[in-house]
């Protein structure tokens, strides 16, 4: 009797720390649903992400994306950024595409053009270039 009463217990045990294991990583997946380019990494060439990203370092290339790009105030951009949408803390020298909304923050240099159907510039945003705010056809 102690070997079927036991035999049952340590299955039961190994199948529930699967479960929560399951559950543990379901839990931390949306939370980690976007990427980080984390300042002091530097990338040359082109940059593609499908949801989520946050770039705190620095970028020479081209960044393509159906998601929403975030521009931290550490970030260095020297090239076209296509997204979504688009928030900039950091410095970008080159045009931003962005088929929802483009938002340039306080503290921020932009050096190039914008086309978006949604602008939103701080004042003390620095803002060189032209912009052209239209809904898409």
């Amino acid at each position: 009797m102690f070997n079927r009463k036991s035999e049952p217990a340590a299955p039961a045990s190994q199948s529930a720390s699967p479960a929560v294991s399951e559950q543990a990583n379901r839990t931390l997946a949306p939370a980690q649903s976007g990427g980080l380019l984390s300042r002091g990494v530097s990338i040359k060439g082109s940059v593609k992400f499908l949801n989520e990203l946050l770039i705190d370092g620095e970028v020479e290339g081209t960044i393509n994306s159906p998601g929403k790009l975030s521009i931290g105030e550490h970030a260095q951009i020297s090239g076209e950024i296509r997204a979504k949408s688009v928030k900039v803390r950091g410095t970008v020298e080159g045009n931003i595409f962005a088929t929802e909304r483009c938002e340039l923050e306080a503290g921020c240099t932009l050096r190039g053009d914008i086309e978006a159907p949604r602008l939103v510039v701080d004042e003390n945003a620095t803002f060189l270039g032209s912009a052209k705010v239209a809904t898409a056809k």
